[in-house]
């Protein structure tokens, strides 16, 4: 294990990054202003005309190398209490695509302009704000320095602002006021690091106002210009936010016969300490109006991640979600283990969160802390034990986008209970994880050691990884390995598998195309490996892709895939988990497949995202294929087909099976405050069908009113399992 701690220490001296000399950021004046600007989407207000200009936006996609084809302008005015924005953007058409009213919209199917502050000029943490031409609000949380794809942007977060949108023929314009008090910064700043851009569809366009190299993701905050306050910011009237709820509740349990009635009442509150801390509250948390969970089916041997939607969760996640593997090899901490348990037939069933508090934030410039403490329920019916969990975090900026984060992560069962293994008292994670990010972003990578400990068990359990990235414009190279101790354990962590050395390299080739056609061209091979330490570094698992990524000027996207695979099974394992006859353990596979997947521009009123697997599998042969088709009815109605199928076919006596998921949804948006959504899902690999209607009426700013029905059937003997409808009721009081 030397060896694995050596990887980690070593890099981190070598990557203090400074900005680059001849860096010249963008720069917009805000004006100090005491008159009253009214809210109505036009920017008729003289005042308006005093305003400094962020305009002459730079194309990101096709190209990075010329202006933007449609103009667009932004002018900021600010007081003491709010900061006020105006924008105006223009087309050639007029013609501009709005899927739906409904806040949190997607950014890449619509028309929208958006505006990224980083309040602490740290390049790592920024918050996000959109307007479709209709003045449809969507916010979101940048972390990790916008440097990855998969965990950059996290929009289920909401904070009260203000806005209203016009179209006028052939633009759109929009006023938006925005609250000092709903973001974090420090008293007497008088700048922050600033960016704007734009998803034109109309020109297949997105442009920014900060020049962002195309190999870089839009929102990446290596790239930001400043604006400058013409008076320092004042301290903020630090307010406090309560959101109580009453939820009634009906149900019937077909299984047993029972009925349920409930009427629950509970309450969340925000407390800004300073200008740059949040303290949380929540006592008797519900979650019932959250979107569910989509169904999935998994042919694989491990386990699947569901996203986080549950809201309090979600301010400053990236403090205390972010640690460990960049791939989810190994999370300590993954927050949906929280409120979820397994009874005692392995099924995952809800366990009642009783209340718990969250400080997290800014202690300056250079140092986040985080405090999460949480308390679940017992349920002596499932055999579930009620626990403590509680989680310390402590985090320092290093060099100009790197940090450093320590954490000490506690489950502790709160009680005494007779069922309970000794085992299973508590388990504790230690752990420091060193965030690589060089100034221009071309140097990304992460290095980290964790340890856990659980009663009797002290030594070993190790995980640890250690990865880097170097991006340019033509070149991508990846290297990345991660060790996995078999004795690791994180209770409240997502873990896949242990007992892991993992291996895996990658480069990549970009070609620009200066056709009308193709935008570029990236060829990439990788290689990942998987070793099992406790069998004497005996090979488990080897993929090989060899992939090409096409990419279109109308932003479609085309890819294709050779996959040569080797596994070699520790465990028994049946892919249809239908009960049928396991592959053997102790045996090993070689087998290839070719894939597809492609993508289709966004500006169609019809999209389609689709991925095709077929070739070898493990013995046999399998034929997989998922999809998701949306048609829209501007504005108003969204309706959306997501399909999976898996036909699986081994020698006798291993399984034969053909796996379904057949998911549609329509999405009715009937104003900015009134919406109506409901989700069917059928899957035959769970024998399980899902009904979800949910109608949603924002009758004030955050404060909602739900009406919720719920419908659960087993479809192998078709039949009922449980039946549900909720009302709940939520208001966003500022005291």
């Amino acid at each position: 294990m030397k060896s694995h701690f050596f990887l980690f220490v070593s890099f981190i001296p070598y990557f203090g990054f400074s900005a680059p000399k001849d860096a010249k950021p963008r720069s917009i004046f805000v004006k100090h202003i005491t008159e009253k600007i009214t809210l109505d989407g036009h920017l008729n207000e003289s005042i308006w005309n005093s305003a400094n200009r962020a305009d002459n936006f730079w194309q990101f996609f096709p190209t990075d190398s010329l202006k933007s084809k449609n103009p667009t302008e932004v002018k900021m005015l600010y007081d003491d209490t709010h900061l006020y924005v105006g924008i105006r953007a223009k087309s050639k058409q007029g013609k501009f695509i709005i899927n739906s009213l409904r806040r949190d919209f997607n950014g890449a199917s619509n028309d929208n302009v958006s505006l990224i502050f980083d309040t602490f000029k740290d390049g790592t943490n920024a918050y996000l704000f959109s307007l479709n031409p209709y003045g449809v609000q969507r916010e979101a949380l940048i972390s990790g320095g916008g440097s990855t794809a998969s965990d950059a942007l996290n929009p289920t977060w909401d904070v009260k602002w203000q806005s209203e949108g016009r179209i006028h023929g052939n633009e759109y314009e929009l006023e938006l006021a925005i609250p000092f008090s709903s973001l974090k910064f420090r008293e007497g700043d008088q700048s922050w690091r600033f960016q704007t851009y734009r998803w034109d569809l109309q020109t297949n366009e997105q442009s920014a106002w900060s020049n962002v190299p195309q190999q870089q993701l839009l929102i990446n905050l290596a790239f930001l210009g400043e604006m400058a306050f013409e008076k320092p910011l004042r301290k903020n009237r630090a307010p406090i936010y309560v959101i109580p709820y009453v939820n009634a509740l009906s149900g019937h349990n077909f299984s047993n016969s029972t009925n349920a009635s409930t009427m629950g009442f509970g309450a969340d509150a925000k407390i800004a300490i300073g200008n740059g801390m949040n303290l949380d509250v929540t006592v008797n948390p519900d979650f019932s109006n959250v979107e569910v969970d989509n169904m999935v089916t998994n042919i694989t041997r491990f386990e699947v991640s569901l996203p986080e939607k549950r809201q309090f969760f979600i301010d400053n996640n990236d403090l205390f979600g972010s640690f460990g593997s960049i791939y989810n090899d190994a999370k300590p901490f993954f927050s949906r283990r929280i409120g979820i348990v397994r009874d005692t037939l392995g099924r995952n069933i809800e366990n009642r969160i009783l209340g718990g508090v969250r400080l997290s934030g800014k202690l300056d410039q250079n140092w986040r802390i985080g405090l999460l403490n949480l308390q679940t329920a017992e349920d002596l019916a499932n055999k579930v034990v009620s626990n403590n969990n509680a989680m310390f975090v402590l985090q320092r900026k290093l060099f100009s986008r790197s940090n450093l984060g320590l954490f000490l992560l506690n489950r502790e069962t709160f009680g005494s209970y007779e069922f309970q293994n000794p085992n299973n008292l508590y388990n504790r994670v230690i752990g420091v994880d060193y965030n690589l990010a060089s100034a221009n972003n071309a140097w990304t990578g992460k290095f980290y050691l964790h340890k856990s400990f659980q009663p009797g068990d002290f030594s070993g359990n190790l995980s640890s990884q250690a990865v880097l990235s170097y991006n340019t414009r033509f070149y991508n190279l990846l290297t990345d390995w991660v060790y996995v101790d078999k004795d690791f354990r994180s209770d409240l962590g997502f873990i896949p598998r242990t007992d892991i050395l993992k291996s895996g390299n990658g480069i990549s080739r970009t070609f620009y195309s200066q056709g009308n056609l193709i935008n570029k061209i990236t060829p990439r091979i990788i290689n990942l490996m998987f070793l099992k330490p406790s069998w004497d570094y005996k090979k488990t698992d080897q993929m090989v892709w060899l992939n090409t990524d096409i990419e279109f000027k109308n932003q479609a996207l085309l890819t294709f895939r050779y996959i040569w695979n080797y596994t070699y099974l520790t465990a028994n394992f049946d892919p249809s988990r239908s009960g049928a006859t396991p592959l053997p353990r102790n045996q090993d596979y070689t087998y290839q497949q070719g894939y597809m997947a492609f993508t289709s521009k966004n500006s169609s009123l019809v999209t389609f995202t689709g991925t095709l697997t077929a070739g070898q599998f493990f013995n046999g042969h399998n034929v997989s294929f998922s999809g998701t088709t949306n048609v829209r009815i501007m504005p108003k109605t969204l309706i959306s087909l997501i399909t999976n199928y898996d036909h699986i076919e081994l020698p006798k006596p291993y399984a034969t099976a053909d796996i379904f998921l057949i998911s549609p949804k329509i999405d009715l948006t009937f104003s900015k405050s009134l919406f109506w959504s409901t989700l069917i899902q059928f899957n035959n690999q769970t024998n399980s069908m899902g009904i979800n209607s949910r109608v949603q009426y924002r009758f004030a700013p955050l404060s909602d009113l739900y009406l919720v029905y719920n419908d659960n059937y087993y479809t192998k003997e078709f039949g009922p399992t449980y039946r549900s409808i909720n009302l709940k009721l939520t208001y966003w009081f500022n005291l």
